[in-house]
């Protein structure tokens, strides 16, 4: 499976780095199967820190990974993931066991209906009735040294 992870420069050996801000599944390394959606982290990771140039670097992901390691896995946005992603984004410091976590972005369109949710004004239910229309693309969260073992770099494209 090729994965891609959207930056302000090229990353050959992806690594763990301390969170500055809170993130849809906590501390980890974030790749997509989108290229587009990496394409778009890229530039907007370049915009944001005013540095480097948008780069999409490319990951081959070893098929023993999805075997060998502990995964939590979010097939759409639903009651559970809602309830995971806003933990993760009232507690960058939440954490729990898993090497990877796998499942949708809660992207620009997606975020207004979490904070909402997060406030009070609306319920889990009504949230994720909101969220189900959005084509949310996927993330890919390596969340541990273990998980990152089984990423292969493969080349890096300027965007």
């Amino acid at each position: 499976m090729t994965l891609y992870h959207g930056s302000n420069i090229a990353v050959k050996t992806p690594r763990l780095l301390k969170i500055q801000r809170s993130l849809d599944f906590g501390r980890g390394f974030y790749t997509t199967s989108d290229f587009e959606q990496a394409k778009k982290w890229a530039q907007r990771t370049t915009r944001i820190r005013e540095d480097g140039t948008p780069t999409v670097s490319c990951y081959e992901l070893s098929g023993e990974a999805l075997e060998s390691l502990s995964i939590l896995r979010f097939e759409k946005a639903d009651a559970a993931w809602l309830e995971y992603v806003s933990k993760n984004r009232k507690d960058r410091n939440a954490h729990d066991n898993f090497d990877m976590v796998i499942g949708p972005v809660a992207n620009d369109q997606a975020f207004p209906t979490i904070l909402l949710y997060l406030d009070g004004y609306i319920d889990a239910e009504s949230a994720v009735r909101q969220l189900l229309p959005q084509k949310l693309k996927d993330q890919y969260t390596f969340k541990t040294e273990k998980a990152l073992a089984f990423l292969r770099f493969i080349e890096e494209k300027s965007v």
